[in-house]
């Protein structure tokens, strides 16, 4: 069935209740590739809890991107198989807490038509407020439907993307995935078979299972935690980026990052297959 356009654009829902413990807040960490060096102290405490001489568990600040995993305004009648992440945008009000119970607002913000064979572009908001109702992060997403254009929908008004500097970049890092990261990283919420099963990626034009778009994102906001922040996760604002090509688990991430004061631009890019996989991204620290 297409798009119920414009109805769709009235899809909401208010007060979804979630909530996490340290436990989760670990496990995503780990999906994000935190601890690969098991001596590196600095990333132990994302994934750690104890220690001989005590130090405090860390939060990934993208952990906000699986925090309410779930959190929808309604059922959107899409082509399951065809869908991928296209867009985050995550502004964060305060840090992340090690465990918490909050609740989510969902909506619609807009549905974008490409065109037949050329997708449609599903964009949602989702509010997270802690247990006194203040803000605790706004999380903006915007979904690739890929087989899901031509319904009569409008083209226009899609947010305009940050743009990168057009010089060299200030800093280059390397960051290795692992074979199975995939399988690691969707136990954090995106069950998505795109990213297990052999025989749906194939189904969905893919020579094997791809690495989460969102796995990806974390990764980018290691290299800026490791690189302009000390690792420290409260110097976040706002971190947002486009995917532009799939990772594959196994492959070799470089991620490059430009500063001009507090923005941080950064792209990432595979070398082995010369292709840019992360665009238009920024963190912006406070």
């Amino acid at each position: 069935m297409p798009i119920d356009y414009p109805a769709v654009l009235n899809l909401r829902a208010n007060g979804l209740p979630y909530s996490w413990s340290e436990k989760e807040v670990m496990l995503y960490a780990l999906g994000v590739g935190m601890g690969s060096d098991p001596l590196n102290q600095q990333e132990l405490q994302f994934v750690n809890e104890v220690f001989a001489t005590s130090k405090p568990l860390k939060v990934v600040p993208t952990f906000a991107s699986v925090c309410v995993w779930g959190a929808r305004p309604g059922v959107i009648d899409l082509n399951r198989v065809m869908i991928v992440d296209g867009e985050r945008d995550i502004t964060f009000h305060k840090p992340m807490p090690l465990a918490a119970n909050v609740t989510a607002d969902a909506r619609v913000m807009g549905v974008y038509d490409k065109g037949r064979g050329r997708g449609a572009i599903v964009q949602n908001e989702v509010v997270v407020r802690d247990g006194g109702g203040d803000k605790m992060v706004t999380i903006i997403s915007s979904t690739f439907a890929r087989s899901d254009g031509g319904f009569g929908g409008s083209s226009e008004g899609m947010r305009e993307p940050h743009q990168v500097p057009r010089r060299a970049p200030d800093r280059s890092l390397d960051i290795p995935t692992r074979p199975d990261q995939a399988l690691i990283y969707r136990l954090s919420g995106d069950r998505n078979p795109l990213h297990s099963d052999p025989e749906f990626a194939r189904q969905a034009g893919f020579a094997r299972p791809i690495l989460h778009g969102m796995c990806t994102y974390g990764l980018t906001c290691r290299a800026v935690l490791q690189s302009y922040a000390d690792y420290d996760p409260s110097a976040f604002h706002r971190h947002r980026a486009r995917f532009s090509a799939p990772v594959f688990p196994g492959e070799i991430v470089t991620i490059n990052l430009w500063r001009d004061g507090n923005s941080i631009s950064f792209e990432a890019y595979i070398r082995e297959r010369r292709v840019t996989v992360v665009k238009n991204g920024q963190t912006v620290l406070r």
